[in-house]
C-alpha cells in the first residue's frame, strides 16, 4: 500500500481562499453597484463595512421598487440573505422560522427547541416585504393585518425585533 503524502498549508494558501463572509460581503457589493447603475445613480463609494454596505443595498432596492422599476434581483438577495443573518444575530434562538423564499430561511426567538420538522412558529413573506419591514418602511402590524406575512404559531410576533435598520 503507498504511503500518503502530507501536505502542509502554508498561510498564502489560507488566505488564497475567501471566508464564506467575504464571498458574501464581495456579492453584497457586486449586487449593490449593479443596483445602483440600473438606477443610473453612480457607484457607491461609502465605507466598505458590511453593515453599511447591507443599509445602503436595502435603500436602493427600495428606491428602485418606489421609482415603479424592478429592483435587480441580485440586489434583493443580498439584502435579504444579509438582513436575515442579522435577524438570527439579533434574535436567536429556534422556536421561529422566518421563511423569505426563494432567498432564505432562518430560526429566531428564544423558546422550545424543536429537533425534527417545522418549529412551533412560521413567519413567511416575499422579499420586497421583507425588505420594507426591515429597513422600517411597512409596519408589521400593518403587513399582517393585509396578510403579505403570515405568522402562525407561537412567538411569531417579530415587532419588538424590527425594523433592523432605522432610517432608511
Amino acid at each position: 500500500m503507498p504511503r500518503r503524502r502530507r501536505v502542509r498549508l502554508t498561510s498564502d494558501d489560507m488566505l488564497a481562499k475567501p471566508t464564506a463572509a467575504q464571498r458574501r460581503h464581495a456579492a453584497l457589493r457586486t449586487a449593490l453597484d449593479t443596483q445602483l447603475a440600473a438606477l443610473e445613480e453612480p457607484p457607491y463609494t461609502g465605507p466598505d463595512r458590511p453593515a453599511a454596505v447591507l443599509t445602503e443595498c436595502a435603500a436602493a432596492v427600495l428606491r428602485a421598487r418606489e421609482q415603479g422599476g424592478t429592483p435587480e434581483r441580485s440586489a434583493v438577495r443580498a439584502v435579504v440573505r444579509g438582513s436575515l443573518i442579522e435577524l438570527a444575530e439579533r434574535v436567536p434562538g429556534h422556536s421561529v422560522e422566518v421563511r423569505v423564499p426563494p432567498f432564505g430561511a432562518v430560526q429566531v426567538v428564544e423558546g422550545p427547541r424543536h429537533t425534527r420538522g417545522t418549529p412551533p412558529g412560521v413567519v413567511q413573506t416575499d422579499p420586497l416585504t421583507w425588505i420594507a419591514l426591515a429597513a422600517g418602511r411597512e409596519s408589521w402590524e400593518h403587513a399582517v393585518a393585509d396578510g403579505i406575512v403570515s405568522a402562525t404559531g407561537e412567538r411569531t410576533d417579530l415587532s419588538p425585533h424590527l425594523p433592523l435598520w432605522e432610517g432608511l
